[in-house]
């Protein structure tokens, strides 16, 4: 494989598949993030969650909330606070129409993926709406019978 091939290659972090289940993702958009050194570290050691974690735009800016980066054990006085507030880099364009969508039609900014993107950090931010309790069993209905469907062509052939 050359080195071209092997430095496009995306290595995740982590993803938010709640999100998935809670949400239906309409837009996705790939963001770079502000991180610290420690908080770098500490990602490529896997340690972190985003469970409940939400994008916020103000002033102009898109701030990340929830996002638990746990701090590096190898650190020390300087290490970084796990819960802050992070910023999300996003060209000015794209932050002002999805500032518009999220303000009139009730969308929400969701975290869907941390991943490295050869040596950045990027995350993939989905413009979600909400999905009620009747649309969550529907879909889970429909994966069930998706793995019927292949279970009994796995066994015909």
């Amino acid at each position: 494989m050359s080195k071209k091939k092997a430095a496009n290659k995306q290595k995740y972090i982590a993803k938010n598949r709640r999100a998935l289940h809670n949400y239906e993702v309409v837009e996705r958009f790939e963001t770079g993030i502000v991180l610290n050194g420690t908080e770098v570290k500490s990602l490529r050691a896997g340690k972190m969650s985003f469970a409940d974690a939400y994008a916020s735009i103000k002033d102009g800016e898109v701030w990340m909330h929830n996002t638990h980066i746990d701090e590096y054990t190898h650190a020390n006085r300087f290490n970084h606070n796990p819960d802050r507030p992070r910023k999300l880099l996003l060209h000015k364009k794209e932050i002002l129409r999805l500032h518009q969508k999220v303000k009139q039609e009730g969308f929400t900014l969701v975290p869907l993926s941390f991943y490295f993107k050869e040596s950045w950090v990027k995350v993939e931010l989905g413009l979600c709406k909400g999905k009620k309790q009747h649309d969550q069993r529907q879909d889970m209905a429909k994966r069930d019978a998706k793995r019927q469907i292949e279970r009994a062509m796995k066994r015909k052939y």
